[in-house]
């Protein structure tokens, strides 16, 4: 295995969020909430694990939570494990059950037990001889629930962090609970993003629940110009029309930055620039649907004035994630079945991962060019891409379940399909907003409304710090 990756973390300051607060609601009591943190953990560190650094959900949360930590002048630091492609199978493995789908089919039994405790054990080395005594450390997902019993024999208060799952577990959720119960247990505290989500195994008394969020000032979410989102779609490749304007934006340090990168791009010919867009930006999972996702375009968005994108990153970006390869290479053979008419109407684009703040400025300007936002996953632990484009003001077109039905109030602030695999309700969902672009420019106001209030980063951060205090207040296991 490789050493364990320290990311480096820019302080933000919270101030940023009192303007976009106008009236301070949702910010009262922050400066306070803040000022306890940095007192109650001065010369202590709260350190966050994960396995990945680009290209999923959890990684998005840390990078839109930890700066405002550090700015707010608490000891926060981001740790990513660099393990062994067959444990990135096995973890893989156990993400899919957790998501009610048997993956590759494989075992949960006893050499698999061996495999993910003997690789996380030299991990678990290195970061034992970093943790102090007293440090609290989270621990992200399957990939990191075998490091619990080690940092917790070094002396660190643990919380489990579990950002996926289903409301209605099968066999296979629970076979994958069995499997990681035995490592979880000895958490001080379990995080869950829905109350659906928490296990029957676990101590109730533990769990706390807190739903992931974004941050609006991020290279991805940060307001840019309809001029803009013109340069960066022309420089990525993506559109027709060619713009002298420069693609710029702000990255996290203040400093400008600049699109400068091509995607890479599976289509007939670039996106005219008169045309309507419906957008799906996710990885290249199969829990995402993408061929689903192409069928209903082909079969009941068939106007020649509709383009669809299939948005999402470069191969092999995604570190814990050996399944992405194989479904690109799937959308890209169902993307070539298509009839002709129908293939020149639909965009694969493989945005690159080089920089991580550019690939965010690459969606947000594809978010703010769609007309109508999809998400049409099979399963889904939140769905962080929801709530983005709604926070750009379009309506989202999204299947009911997990954290998707969290997000969106049907018929208000998005539209919600009680069955993913139900293209034709998908279909004319997406339609009718597309032919009645004043419900839909409504639907998008509302829909900004419903994440301003209530998923921006601001609120989960005062909501770590209750459960901080809550650690710190006894020696007994918090809750």
């Amino acid at each position: 295995m490789a050493e364990p990756e320290f990311v480096h973390i820019v302080p933000q300051s919270l101030e940023a969020y009192r303007e976009l607060l106008v009236d301070g609601d949702g910010f009262e009591g922050m400066d306070q909430a803040a000022a306890m943190a940095k007192r109650i953990y001065a010369g202590r560190a709260i350190w966050h694990v994960n396995s990945t650094l680009s290209g999923g959900g959890v990684s998005e949360i840390l990078r839109s939570l930890l700066p405002y930590a550090r700015g707010a002048g608490v000891d926060v630091r981001w740790v990513v494990l660099r393990e062994i492609p067959e444990f990135f199978e096995l973890t893989k493995r156990i993400h899919n059950n957790l998501h009610g789908n048997p993956g590759d089919g494989g075992e949960l039994g006893e050499s698999e037990h061996r495999l993910y405790e003997e690789t996380l054990a030299e991990s678990g080395n290195r970061l034992g001889d970093l943790v102090r005594t007293d440090d609290v450390i989270f621990l992200h997902d399957p990939q990191t629930a075998g490091l619990v019993p080690l940092m917790a024999a070094a002396g660190a208060r643990v919380v489990w962090r579990c950002h996926i799952g289903v409301d209605h577990p099968n066999q296979l959720v629970r076979r994958a609970w069995r499997f990681l119960s035995p490592y979880v247990e000895e958490a001080d505290a379990y995080v869950f993003s829905r109350p659906e989500y928490i296990w029957d195994s676990l101590d109730q008394a533990r769990t706390r629940v807190m739903a992931p969020s974004i941050d609006p000032f991020l290279s991805k979410n940060q307001d840019l110009s309809p001029d803009v989102v013109e340069a960066i779609l022309w420089t990525i490749g993506l559109a027709d029309k060619e713009t002298s304007v420069v693609p710029v934006f702000t990255r996290a340090d203040g400093t400008p930055g600049r699109v400068e990168r091509h995607a890479e791009l599976f289509e007939e010919a670039p996106l005219p620039a008169e045309v309507k867009l419906v957008a799906q930006i996710s990885r290249w999972d199969e829990l995402k649907d993408h061929p689903g996702v192409l069928e209903c375009f082909s079969r009941y968005l068939d106007d020649p004035d509709i383009h669809l994108a299939l948005v999402g990153p470069s191969d092999g970006s995604v570190s814990d994630d050996p399944e992405g390869a194989a479904v690109l290479a799937d959308v890209i053979a169902a993307w070539r079945q298509l009839p002709d008419a129908k293939r020149s109407r639909a965009h694969i684009v493989i945005l690159p991962m080089d920089d991580l703040e550019e690939n965010g400025a690459m969606v947000n300007a594809i978010q703010r060019r769609a007309d109508v936002i999809i998400q049409k996953s099979l399963a889904e632990g939140f769905g962080l891409t929801v709530s983005e484009g709604m926070w750009k003001e379009r309506p989202v077109v999204a299947s009911r379940l997990g954290g998707i039905q969290d997000q969106i109030v049907d018929g208000e602030s998005g539209v919600l399909i009680d069955d993913p695999r139900d293209l034709e309700s998908f279909g004319r969902a997406i339609r009718d907003l597309l032919d009645d672009p004043v419900r839909a420019a409504k639907m998008g106001k509302a829909a900004r409304s419903r994440v301003m209030n209530s998923f921006l980063g601001i609120y989960r951060l005062k909501g770590y710090v209750e459960l901080l205090a809550a650690l710190d207040s006894t020696g007994d296991r918090a809750g």
